[in-house]
């Protein structure tokens, strides 16, 4: 078990000082909120499974990204890969036929089903749920009304085996339609952009957000929808309807498309991982997660990542960096942030 020491000193390893201003605006603000810190960070390494040799495949987590269209086959292909890279064991992308080709063509790392296509589409999909330990919804999904038809379907038996779930881009298309279908659910954590959230917001809350407080307005969507929401933008406000918790690390002004998909595939990752171990112990080292739960710790983890990521392949690419670039730090981020997790010699 790493001290706080330690903590402290892999923490200034992986980011610079906030950006002030943003948490000044943040500051006039009406609600309280914490900022990411090192005993924070701390807490959530205390929840990755450690490597070890005597654990099988698929032990570290099985993730099942539901997404991807013929128009959008990149998108669930970053979600994907950026789970595998955090070290999720494997990762299934449930598709359409259109889609699955490409997808494959990207990685041979990542399992790919064109369940979409099947006689019974959500049937198929729905019989396959206990292979995994935690679902995304939403990448480059599209907004077909009978797929969505389908992902309205699949999500009630997700809630029925009480799956940790995250749920982004066209997926909240579908909870803006359809907010019930979601509303309750505590393993659930929406990550929206902010045209998203205003959306959002105004169809659950029945009014207009309030630009000069988004932490009171994330606070009331999350508290209203009794889900986890992480409203992405200049800092990441997330709340889980109790406590605010703000992640506004240095980052860059690149804003390619593709880093949303990264986020959520992290989140997915580190949800399963949070989950499980708030139901392996309850010993005051974890008051962290006792205090925040599962699902906001998992948030605070994947908007660090992400942010940290885009900073360190800006300062390599500059304005050409691409969301892949962003992949190529995932590794080194992982380490200085959270450390090797491993009792191997290496």
């Amino acid at each position: 078990m790493f001290s706080l020491i330690s903590y402290i000193l892999r923490f200034t390893k992986f980011t610079t000082q906030p950006r002030s201003s943003h948490y000044e605006t943040l500051r006039s603000c009406s609600g309280q909120f914490e900022t990411l810190s090192p005993k924070l960070i701390g807490a959530i390494s205390q929840c990755i499974p450690k490597l070890t040799y005597d654990k099988h495949k698929g032990q570290s987590g099985r993730v099942c990204v539901i997404g991807g269209s013929v128009e959008y086959t990149g998108a669930p292909y970053f979600a994907g890969i950026s789970a595998l890279r955090c070290g999720a064991d494997l990762c299934t992308i449930v598709t359409s036929a259109d889609a699955a080709t490409p997808i494959k063509s990207y990685s041979g790392e990542l399992i790919v089903l064109p369940d979409f296509n099947a006689v019974d589409p959500a049937k198929a999909i729905t019989s396959c749920l206990a292979r995994y330990h935690t679902v995304l919804i939403g990448p480059g999904l599209g907004r077909d009304p009978v797929k969505l038809q389908i992902v309205e379907k699949v999500l009630r038996e997700i809630k029925e085996r009480k799956l940790p779930l995250v749920i982004d881009a066209d997926g909240l298309h579908l909870i803006t339609q359809r907010p019930e279908i979601i509303q309750g659910y505590q393993k659930a954590i929406l990550t929206p952009n902010a045209i998203e959230f205003d959306r959002l917001f105004t169809k659950v809350c029945n009014k207009i957000p309030n630009e000069e407080e988004p932490i009171m307005d994330v606070k009331l969507l999350a508290k209203t929808l009794q889900v986890t929401v992480v409203l992405k933008g200049s800092v990441d406000i997330v709340s889980n309807g109790a406590y605010v918790l703000v992640v506004g690390t240095e980052t860059s002004p690149r804003r390619c498309g593709g880093q949303g998909d990264l986020l959520a595939g992290f989140l997915s990752i580190f949800s399963y991982w949070t989950h499980l171990k708030r139901t392996q112990t309850y010993d005051n080292q974890q008051k962290h997660l006792k205090l925040y739960g599962p699902t906001m710790l998992a948030a605070v983890a994947a908007c660090a990542m992400t942010r940290e990521c885009n900073r360190r392949a800006f300062a390599k690419c500059r304005r050409a960096m691409l969301a892949s670039d962003m992949i190529d730090e995932i590794g080194a981020v992982f380490e200085d942030m959270f450390g090797s997790q491993t009792d191997c010699q290496i």
